[in-house]
């Protein structure tokens, strides 16, 4: 077993952490301020589109992409961009800069993936050049969206057209102003078995019946300009052609596109875990309480040290994760993709609350982006599954297969 990144990827991660420190951390303040101060808030800032030129320069884009996407990506493997993504979470708002972002990530693959040839030529290739945003409609207020066979949104066929009426909410990306399509799952037949009962269909978001009604808060945060909006479908037409895959598929797209999104977002969190940590070691350092700097009192020796375990147990889990996944595909990883996304939203929740208690008041405020990285970390826990069920299904298969090896034994 190896623990060395490769080369290939030792040097795109050598040269994103050279774009980072030249393009992104001088900035970082500025963008959230012209966010901000933007006349529309949803509106993304115009240096955004100044930082995606330069990554496309520099031949950082499209990095999540594998190999079978050739040419539109870096055609990496999940454990080669792994250590990128940790990278890009280190900064929020980065990951678009590098066409890296959720939801977009998974709205490409499964264009790539699932999608006809005039569903790419429409969406995916200006998704794929940074052209356009997109956003994932799944969560519904009525339901426990946790179970994603609760879901009741109603895909209907009609004639050319399938009909859709429901409400969703939390649906990520759908304010931003470029947002332009999204991919909405729902039921297509309520009365087929509990898993072949929902479909995905695309919706292009200026379709008549399709209302934003508001902006959801995560943790008091809106996250702009990307969002995540309350939807409402009301009598929403769309062509038959816009059903990816068929009726009855969209419980396995959702699947398929899951796998990879949470090995995403569990990197962004070590990513994110390792900044508060690399803050609270330099704010321990120039603060004095007690006539000596606060490095010098042994609590909070422990807690860097318990912060530094913590973070490296998560990183080594989540990489085997990718290599699983690389090696045998996410239906044999899913056990250790459950693990990775119990383990590391609770650990960055931990190490960036640790980090925030030493900033003190500060770590609270928005002068420190601890307070909205640790929104995020929060969320996670929900996102792509809340905690438990990963554990109950983690739980039930390791006991299956246990009972399975006594059996065969």
């Amino acid at each position: 077993m190896h623990f060395d990144y490769s080369p290939k990827t030792q040097s795109l991660l050598d040269r994103l952490n050279q774009f980072m420190n030249e393009h992104i951390y001088p900035v970082e303040q500025e963008y959230i301020n012209a966010v901000h101060n933007n006349s529309d808030r949803w509106s993304t800032p115009s240096m955004m589109e100044s930082l995606k030129e330069k990554a496309k320069a520099a031949g950082l884009w499209n990095l999540f992409l594998p190999e079978e996407y050739l040419p539109y990506g870096a055609g990496l493997t999940n454990l080669e961009y792994a250590p990128l993504c940790e990278a890009m979470g280190r900064v929020l708002w980065s990951s678009e800069v590098f066409n890296c972002s959720a939801p977009d990530t998974g709205n490409m693959e499964v264009l790539s993936k699932y999608g006809s040839d005039a569903h790419k030529k429409q969406w995916l290739e200006p998704l794929l050049n940074g052209e356009i945003r997109s956003a994932f409609a799944m969560t519904e207020p009525a339901v426990a969206s946790s179970d994603a066979t609760n879901i009741e949104t109603a895909i209907v066929r009609d004639g050319d057209e399938y009909v859709i009426n429901g409400r969703k909410w939390y649906t990520s990306g759908a304010m931003n102003t470029n947002c332009k399509i999204m991919v909405v799952m729902g039921k297509t037949d309520p009365s087929a078995d509990r898993h072949r009962q929902q479909s995905q269909i695309l919706v292009p978001m200026d379709t008549a019946g399709v209302t934003v009604v508001r902006p959801m808060q995560a943790m008091g945060y809106y996250d702009e300009p990307v969002g995540h909006a309350e939807v409402v479908f009301d009598n929403v037409r769309v062509p038959a052609a816009n059903l990816l895959v068929g009726e009855g598929e969209g419980f396995a797209i959702a699947q398929g596109r899951l796998g990879p999104g949470r090995i995403h977002h569990c990197m962004r969190l070590i990513g994110c875990a390792q900044r508060a940590l690399d803050l609270a070691c330099e704010r321990v350092e120039q603060r004095v309480a007690f006539g000596q700097p606060l490095s010098k009192q042994q609590s909070v020796r422990e807690s860097i040290a318990q912060m530094h375990c913590d973070i490296e147990q998560a990183r080594l889990l989540t990489l085997k994760a990718a290599d699983k996944m690389d090696r045998y595909g996410n239906k044999v990883a899913r056990d250790i993709i459950a693990a990775i996304k119990i383990v590391a939203p609770n650990m960055a929740c931990k190490v960036i609350d640790q980090a925030i208690q030493m900033h003190g008041a500060a770590g609270t405020s928005q002068d420190f982006t601890l307070s909205a990285t640790y929104a995020y970390a929060r969320t996670i826990k929900l996102a792509d599954g809340p905690d438990q069920v990963h554990m109950m299904q983690l739980g039930r298969n390791l006991i299956k297969d246990h009972v399975g090896q006594r059996a065969n034994g």
